[in-house]
């Protein structure tokens, strides 16, 4: 365990076919067989491609009875556009359905419009330049969107918009209005819209305060929600993990390091604390 929460990615898969070549066995599999629970997958996230892992963790978040906002938005808004057009290939191939077929089926309304409309990736990119003029229109469409039936104009400019020109729209609409743009939010809509809009507001403002705020509420509960601690650990490990732990410790006053060492009990604790790499002082 301590190899495979030492390598990258890339350097993992190389060990797989390392592996296969010289004993002609597949690690995952044989690894499988003599793990179970939670290191069991926690092994079989470290060992897939990042586009594998994704596609299984938006499948099951789709399919799951529970809610499906949290997971699938996470990983739709979170992930490069590359990264997240090959996660949709890899969900096509293992799952033989589009990704969008099942949004379509297992969620409604706005929230249905926003992650279809995330799944298609087409975030503006930022060329270095604010066009102020276009972030005067978005706050101005916003306020007027505050009426029912508006619910397009939240969809289009939260998922179309790239995170630099939006950082700038939410500290305009303040500014407009004396009130930040999440209050309109929680006042505007309910139930799952509510939740998937403010999730995504707080993906847009600080990207890593928010993987911070759901480590945090992962080890909250008497049993630690592992699947959550697993996920965001091993997917934010090659891109923005030291921000991440920064942001923990400034919000809550301990290390993410030593929440962990804390809540974290059994087989898997070892390769959670692996993943997080170490203490913050």
């Amino acid at each position: 365990m301590g190899v495979l929460t030492n390598r990258t990615r890339e350097q993992r898969q190389l060990i797989c076919r390392a592996f296969q070549e010289r004993t002609q066995q597949d690690l995952l599999k044989s690894l499988q067989a003599a793990l179970s629970g939670n290191l069991e997958r926690i092994v079989i996230a470290l060992l897939q491609s990042a586009a594998q892992f994704d596609a299984q963790e938006l499948r099951t978040a789709l399919k799951n009875s529970g809610p499906a906002e949290d997971v699938a938005l996470e990983i739709l808004a979170t992930r490069s556009a590359s990264h997240l057009q090959e996660c949709l290939m890899v969900y096509k191939q293992n799952f033989q359905v589009e990704a969008e077929e099942d949004i379509k089926s297992e969620t409604s309304d706005i929230l249905q419009e926003l992650l279809l409309a995330l799944a298609k990736g087409v975030r503006d990119r930022y060329s270095g330049i604010i066009d102020y003029n276009l972030v005067e229109q978005d706050v101005q469409a916003l306020k007027q969107a505050e009426a029912p039936s508006t619910e397009g104009t939240w969809v289009l400019i939260f998922t179309q918009r790239n995170l630099e020109h939006l950082i700038r729209v939410f500290d305009q609409y303040q500014r407009c209005t004396g009130h930040e743009l999440e209050k309109t939010v929680q006042n505007r809509f309910h139930g799952d819209a509510q939740a998937a809009l403010l999730s995504l507001a707080s993906v847009i403002k600080n990207t890593p305060l928010y993987f911070a705020d759901k480590l945090h509420q992962a080890l909250q509960d008497i049993k630690p929600n592992y699947q959550v601690l697993m996920r965001i650990l091993i997917s934010r490990s090659e891109t923005d993990l030291l921000s991440i732990r920064a942001e923990f410790k400034k919000k809550f006053g301990k290390s993410l390091y030593s929440s962990l060492q804390d809540a974290v009990k059994g087989d898997c604790r070892s390769a959670l604390l692996a993943l997080c790499r170490g203490e913050d002082i």
